[in-house]
């Protein structure tokens, strides 16, 4: 077993920031991988002019790279925002005009995992409001994701760097997919397990594998402390997969980290060339 074992992708949000978006998936592609995911680009526009869809699906077909991943509107990330879906007002409004923006380009370029950041909470409104919000707001996605096949993913973040996100465990985030589940009785919103930011929450990694690995409809990593590629901080990535391999994952794995000065093809330095492309 071990990294040459597992599905990767690589995320280009994150990744390749050094170049303009149109030109990532092609570094992308130079640097060995097939698969590619990414945050909502537009952080100002949740509905972008078509010719700007357009052209990102063009540099992803020029380059011959899939994506595989694909966040909804979040506000600005990278920046202080963390969703838009729980808040009211004009950011649930955003929210609320990019969810069918998101599904029909996922369904043009072949994207089959939606990722839809649940937001902070917010001064003087009463977290239940929010909540409730929140759940309408997910079975919107939820419906419009089933409607091209894809699937509902729902994340925990790291109360270190983002205290005011509601969603601070795996328990926390599964106990969100199941009542989107519910409500949907759709049955495709799952846990998007993040080893980094469950990692930076002092969690109990091993456990949070065996305990949730079939609730999983994708999986990141980034080693922690710093968010940078395996190997450049403390947690056992390798053995971590290969646990949530024997536990019955067999999704892809996000590479969602940060090159610091490693930019380019030598920020993989840690992965077999032969493990990156498709498999």
């Amino acid at each position: 077993m071990g990294y040459a074992d597992q599905r990767f992708d690589v995320n280009i949000s994150i990744l390749f920031t050094e170049l303009p978006l149109l030109d990532r998936p092609a570094a992308a592609a130079a640097a060995g991988f097939t698969e590619v995911e990414m945050w909502w680009p537009w952080i100002d526009a949740p509905t972008p002019e078509q010719a700007e869809l357009d052209a990102l699906r063009t540099a992803l077909d020029s380059a011959g790279t899939r994506l595989v991943g694909l966040n909804f509107y979040s506000g600005r990330i990278p920046g202080p925002d963390r969703g838009a879906l729980s808040l009211p007002g004009a950011e649930s409004d955003r929210f609320r005009a990019n969810v069918e923006v998101v599904a029909d380009f996922a369904a043009s370029v072949g994207c089959t995992a939606l990722n839809a950041l649940y937001g902070n909470r917010v001064d003087g409104v009463d977290p239940r409001a929010q909540d409730a919000l929140a759940l309408e707001n997910l079975a919107l996605a939820a419906r419009a994701a089933a409607r091209v096949g894809a699937t509902l993913l729902i994340e925990a973040l790291n109360k270190v760097e983002s205290p005011r996100y509601p969603l601070l465990s795996a328990e926390a985030a599964v106990e969100v997919v199941d009542r989107v589940n519910t409500a949907t009785g759709l049955g495709n919103a799952a846990f998007l397990l993040d080893l980094y930011h469950l990692s930076m929450n002092g969690a109990d990694l091993s456990a949070d594998i065996r305990a949730y690995a079939s609730r999983t409809g994708h999986a990141q990593i980034a080693d922690a402390p710093g968010r940078g590629a395996p190997g450049t901080g403390t947690v056992p990535l390798e053995r971590l997969l290969d646990e949530l391999t024997q536990a019955g994952y067999t999704g892809r794995v996000g590479l969602e980290y940060t090159a610091g000065d490693h930019t380019g093809p030598g920020a993989f330095g840690w992965l077999p060339a032969m493990a990156r492309a498709a498999r």
